[in-house]
């Protein structure tokens, strides 16, 4: 007889099914199995008192600052700890309680049955531009077709066409510049029928670019303003493209300058939910959610988004995390842009750990075998 710790990120579920354990009993076990750690903020003070008993009645716990029990201040933060099952148990009781329990009820139902993940993606970034932050990936005419057959031949599953540098401090274009730029590349994409090989995917927010893309191939529509432009948003439904609904403070221009939040995590949700909704007034079905790490962030920002990924899961739609070589990995360990491989490993294997399931990268091959490894780590 030997005992054997297992990982705290092992699939248990995988365990169950290997050890033979009845089906419905697989269920059971696997759920008491999935931990949730949840901060409530701003919570009156009398809701959290009883939050805390009817947590301890079925098993979980709620963590509550120094003064709670007697009420000596009206709102505090608190965390709750709780399996899936204890969740779910909690959640039917905070139905009927006072206080703001209802709605809080309600929240974090979200929480409950998180989709499984889906095989991780890696979207290959391709410049058609003179002024993007890694030279490397700037490429033009033959070259980036050749380009990106090398991607795909790597493992890209989706490949990114730019036009305009959206580096923080850089300058629009006017639309038709841009197309001048990317056309030619759409073009050859197009005589190729490469899109029979690889999703493509534009980055533009311009709608006569993002036309030009969709009538050649493309399905992609990666949108740094998130569809604040109605005709994008209205393009995207008629072609049936898929929108990549992405967060940024500001513009490119100035998005760095001083950027602040509250919570960056609720104010990027709330961001979602409202773009989400509007997504689906236009009939777009497939949308995916980037949290902007880079546009309009803090360094203690763009790390909150990494390690919180699964709390934008309720949301119920892909994550894309697109941190390749960008400068928070020069604020954590200084390095010039060629140097911030590693960095850029290191975060995109976070991302996915935490929920993520696409991944823009400048280095397809390196980012493939990483996600190999990962995968065989965890089994």
């Amino acid at each position: 007889m030997y005992v054997e710790r297992l990982s705290d990120t092992v699939d248990l579920r995988r365990e169950l099914v290997r050890l033979g354990v009845d089906g419905g009993g697989i269920g059971i076990l696997a759920d008491k199995g999935t931990s949730h750690v949840i901060k409530i903020s701003g919570l009156h003070v009398g809701a959290a008192n009883i939050l805390k008993q009817d947590a301890l009645s079925v098993g979980a716990d709620l963590a509550v600052p120094r003064g709670t029990v007697t009420a000596s201040v009206p709102r505090v933060d608190a965390l709750l700890i709780a399996t899936e099952r204890q969740l779910a148990a909690l959640i039917q009781k905070e139905k009927a309680q006072p206080f703001g329990l209802k709605q809080l009820s309600t929240e974090l139902s979200g929480f409950l049955k998180l989709p499984f993940r889906p095989e991780v993606q890696v979207m290959g970034i391709v410049n058609a531009n003179d002024d993007s932050f890694h030279r490397e990936s700037r490429f033009q005419g033959e070259a980036a077709l050749q380009r990106i057959e090398t991607m795909i031949e790597e493992g890209a599953a989706i490949i990114d066409l730019g036009g305009v540098s959206s580096r923080p401090g850089s300058e629009s274009v006017s639309p038709e510049e841009e197309l001048s730029r990317l056309s030619p590349v759409i073009d050859l994409l197009y005589r190729e029928k490469i899109y029979d090989k690889v999703r493509l995917s534009l980055d533009s927010y311009e709608p006569s670019v993002i036309a030009y893309a969709l009538e050649r191939g493309f399905s992609i529509v990666n949108d740094i303003t998130g569809l604040s432009n109605d005709e994008v948003a209205r393009l995207c439904g008629i072609y049936g493209a898929t929108a990549v609904v992405m967060h940024m403070q500001g513009d490119p221009k100035t998005m760095q300058e001083n950027p602040t939040y509250e919570s960056v995590v609720h104010e990027v949700e709330l961001f979602f939910r409202e773009r989400i909704e509007k997504a689906e007034r236009f009939g777009i079905s497939d949308v995916i959610l980037d949290t902007g790490i880079g546009f309009g962030k803090r360094l203690e920002d763009n790390l909150a988004l990494i390690t919180h990924q699964k709390h934008f899961l309720r949301l119920g739609k892909p994550l894309l995390v697109g941190a390749s070589r960008k400068s928070l990995i020069n604020a954590i360990a200084p390095s010039g842009v060629s140097e911030r491989l590693p960095g850029t490993l290191a975060v995109h294997l976070k991302a996915i750990e935490e929920g993520a399931t696409v991944l823009r990268v400048h280095d397809v091959k390196e980012h493939v075998q990483a996600i190999a490894v990962w995968e065989a780590l965890r089994g």
